[in-house]
């Protein structure tokens, strides 16, 4: 879905093609979105200044490199006042095991994607999850199958 009306045809091809594959020589994008070389360099350039592409990574093997258990644990803090949700936000952020954090409306205050080796290494991150000062409650919920985990949202789409 495109939510800018700055980005032409030939933009949106550049963001496919690199979300894809960010490792493209910049004569093969060019030859992918049929522009020439210095005019797609151009366009890159301006997309990286505007800041639709922030940076260039490698996809890692998740399953591999941290675990093959995901889990989606939901907190709920003690009050929800900035020295508490800051606290909790910077501990939480420097575990290696959080791949991903969200504050949340609804029931829990926080949302957090986990991945573990197995259920002694779940128990192990609870146990240092339930010491984070103004922690009340957590809630657990394993994932049975990932059939969708996008590294870019699908430029262009609908």
């Amino acid at each position: 879905m495109n939510h800018d009306s700055g980005l032409d045809n030939y933009d949106l091809k550049i963001l496919r093609t690199l979300a894809q594959e960010g490792r493209m020589s910049w004569r093969d994008l060019a030859e992918k979105i049929g522009l020439s070389l210095t005019p797609t360099l151009r366009r890159v350039r301006r997309l990286e200044d505007e800041g639709y592409i922030r940076g260039y990574t490698a996809n890692l093997d998740e399953k591999r490199l941290a675990g093959p258990m995901i889990v989606f644990v939901s907190v709920t803090v003690e009050r929800q006042i900035s020295d508490v949700l800051e606290v909790f936000e910077t501990r939480v952020a420097q575990l290696p095991e959080v791949m991903g954090g969200y504050l949340m409306t609804g029931g829990a205050d926080y949302l957090l994607r986990v991945v573990v080796r197995d259920l002694d290494h779940y128990q192990t991150l609870l146990e240092v999850l339930t010491r984070v000062p103004g922690v009340a409650n957590i809630q657990s919920s394993f994932a049975l199958k990932a059939f969708v985990n996008r590294p870019a949202p699908m430029v262009g789409a609908g």
